[in-house]
């Protein structure tokens, strides 16, 4: 694709993004939401293979649906109220406009798009649909977070957990694999929405980070298969044993980054005496634990590293200085916990 082309087309994502972020009229949010999904469908184009137009086909419809139903939600709000201030909906339309938003985000039972979409596009479109692209939908769900359904919100959370970890048990492409991590992890978000806003940004963030070091670290060695990381150890056995590592921290083992946000979701449930959402979303997390220790396993322990008399392998690929700090942030953010959450 033209530099200039490409540069447009990412600059569109950017103002979208800051026009959603920085608005309080449902109009102008929904009009940041549109130039976002637009300029996206370019980048996810720009090797016509018949998978990606596939994958931007789909992508489009359901956006577009999502879209659609939020716009619905926000004129029938206005007639309601008379206002198209965000943190005003009503008790109506705020169910409709919460599962318009999460449609966008790919919480099931709203994810069917979210896994084939990305197994269709490059990784390097695949980190901005799974990162950039979550920030102005939760972004708008935290904004409206004191009005939404809590059952609704528990709900979507739980059928997300057991779906992201259901469905990546059999999976072997890591872009379908990083889908259904997403759908798992933005269900631990939504879960604690109504309750504490605060917790949920924090564990967004988080996954941001973690979710971003998985892409660039995959990109660096460009591999789409679980089984071309596990005989990358000869290319940069450092970046393969990170990647192990970050799946670790994806499924939320300490002492590394993923712990925190788990740990304390489960103690705000707890303190308000959600006993029982506490033990099914724990319950429902093994699954993902499963499969992120199967992957692991298949890194590291199916394929022994080679050592090769040549030194020209282990030089193949050189990290840059932000996949180094992307990585060092997705492992070791657990003491700065506090000082994040006091921020």
């Amino acid at each position: 694709m033209n530099p200039i082309a490409t540069m447009m087309f990412l600059t569109s994502l950017a103002i979208g993004t800051i026009i959603t972020l920085s608005s309080h009229h449902w109009l102008l949010a929904w009009i940041g939401l549109e130039i976002n999904t637009l300029a996206l469908l370019p980048i996810m184009t720009k090797t016509p293979h018949p998978r990606a137009i596939e994958a931007a086909t789909k992508y489009f419809l359901t956006q577009a649906t999502a879209s659609a139903l939020m716009l619905f939600s926000c004129l029938i709000n206005a007639m309601q109220t008379g206002e198209w201030d965000i943190n005003t909906p009503s008790n109506l339309t705020t169910n409709s406009l919460s599962i318009a938003i999460m449609m966008k985000l790919g919480l099931a039972p709203m994810h069917f798009w979210l896994p084939e979409v990305l197994q269709g596009i490059p990784l390097m479109t695949g980190l901005i649909l799974s990162t950039w692209q979550k920030i102005p939908p939760m972004i708008l769900l935290l904004q409206i977070s004191h009005s939404v359904n809590l059952n609704l919100t528990v709900i979507v959370g739980l059928t997300s957990v057991l779906i992201g970890g259901w469905g990546g048990i059999g999976q072997t492409q890591i872009r379908k694999i990083m889908a259904f991590s997403s759908i798992g992890h933005l269900g631990w978000i939504i879960t604690i929405l109504k309750l504490n806003p605060q917790l949920s940004l924090f564990n967004f963030i988080l996954y941001v980070v973690m979710t971003t070091a998985m892409f660039l670290s995959v990109i660096t060695l460009s591999t789409t298969k679980m089984s071309q990381i596990s005989t990358s150890w000869t290319k940069n056995p450092a970046l393969t044993t990170t990647i192990m590592l970050i799946l670790l921290s994806l499924a939320g083992l300490p002492p590394l980054t993923g712990f925190p946000p788990k740990l304390l979701i489960i103690m705000e449930l707890i303190k308000q005496n959600m006993l029982i959402s506490a033990t099914l979303i724990m319950l429902a997390s093994l699954l993902t634990l499963f499969f992120y220790l199967r992957l692991t396993y298949i890194i590291t322990l199916t394929l022994s590293p080679n050592t090769h008399n040549s030194t020209i392998w282990r030089t193949a690929t050189k990290p840059s200085l932000v996949l180094t700090i992307i990585n060092t942030m997705a492992l070791t953010l657990l003491p700065l916990t506090p000082t994040i959450l006091f921020m």
